[in-house]
C-alpha cells in the first residue's frame, strides 16, 4: 500500500520514465520491429506505456526508440485513444542500450528529480512495482527490480568446464524498472561515456560512481520479451488474466 507521505512527496517532486525501445530484436524474427510486435492485439511497446501511465508515480514519459522508426511511432501513439492527454516524448536512440539511456536523459526536464529507467520489451510491469520502486528511491537513491535466482549458476570456461559453482543464496536476477536519482544516473552516464565503459545495466553504472544500490523484490510476471517463445508466454499469461 502507497502512503500518505508518499503522495505528499510525490507532490513535491517531479519523476520520469525513461523507456528503452530502439533495439532492433533480431532475436525476435520477423520484418516488425519487437517495439511493435502485437501482443494479443495491442503493440509491445503500447502495453508498457499503459502500465506506467498507470502508475501515481510517474508524471511523463521518454520513449527512445530507433531513428528510423521515429514516424511509425509517432503516429501510432498521437493516434491512440489510451495515450490521449498523457504527456510523453519520443527521442531517437543510439547504437548500444547505454548510448539510447543516455540520449533519454538529455530529454528529462530539469525539474526531474527521479529517473525511472526500464526495457520497452518488459510489457507486464505492474504500475504498484513502479510506484514501490519510485517510493523506495526516496530514501536509498538508486533501486533496482530483483528476484531470486532458481536455478544453479555456474561459472564455465570458454571451453565449457566448469569452473565453481556459485551460492544462489546470495544470486539475484535484476529487471527493469531501475530508479535513480537525477544527479546520481546523469553523473554515472557521464563517467562512463568519457570513459568509454560500457555495463550490463544502468545500476552497474551507479556502482561505479561509489553508490550503494538497494534491491526491491520483483515480479516473476515481469519477463522480458525476447524470443517467439516469449511472446507466447505473454499471450498465455493475457490470456489467463495472470498479469497484476
Amino acid at each position: 500500500m502507497i502512503s500518505r507521505l508518499f503522495y505528499f512527496w510525490l507532490s513535491m517532486s517531479h519523476t520520469t520514465a525513461i523507456i528503452v525501445a530502439a533495439g532492433e530484436g533480431r532475436r525476435i524474427g520477423g520484418e516488425v520491429p519487437k517495439t511493435y510486435l502485437p501482443v494479443c492485439g495491442r503493440p509491445m511497446v503500447l502495453r508498457t506505456l499503459d502500465q506506467f501511465f498507470s502508475a501515481q508515480a510517474i508524471e511523463e514519459v521518454v520513449l527512445v526508440i530507433a531513428a528510423d522508426e521515429f514516424l511509425r511511432c509517432e503516429t501510432m501513439l498521437r493516434d491512440d485513444s489510451e495515450l490521449a492527454n498523457r504527456r510523453w516524448i519520443l527521442q531517437s536512440g543510439g547504437p548500444t542500450r547505454q548510448q539510447s539511456v543516455k540520449k533519454g536523459l538529455e530529454k528529462i526536464g530539469s525539474d526531474t528529480d527521479i529517473v525511472v529507467i526500464h526495457d520497452g520489451a518488459r510489457p507486464f510491469v505492474s504500475p504498484a512495482l513502479i510506484d514501490r520502486c519510485v517510493q523506495a528511491s526516496r530514501d536509498k537513491g538508486a533501486v533496482v527490480v530483483g528476484v531470486p535466482v532458481r536455478d544453479t549458476i555456474k561459472i564455465v570456461s570458454n571451453d565449457r568446464w566448469v569452473q565453481t559453482t556459485l551460492s544462489r543464496s546470495s544470486l539475484w536476477a535484476i529487471q527493469t524498472p531501475q530508479v535513480f536519482r537525477k544527479q546520481w544516473i546523469v553523473e554515472a552516464h557521464d563517467r562512463a561515456a568519457r570513459e568509454a565503459f560500457e555495463a550490463t545495466d544502468d545500476a552497474m553504472l551507479v556502482e561505479r560512481i561509489g553508490k550503494p544500490v538497494f534491491v526491491v523484490d520483483g515480479e516473476s510476471t515481469n519477463i522480458k520479451i525476447t524470443t517467439p517463445e516469449d511472446v507466447w508466454f505473454a499471450e498465455a499469461l493475457l490470456r489467463q488474466k495472470r498479469i497484476p
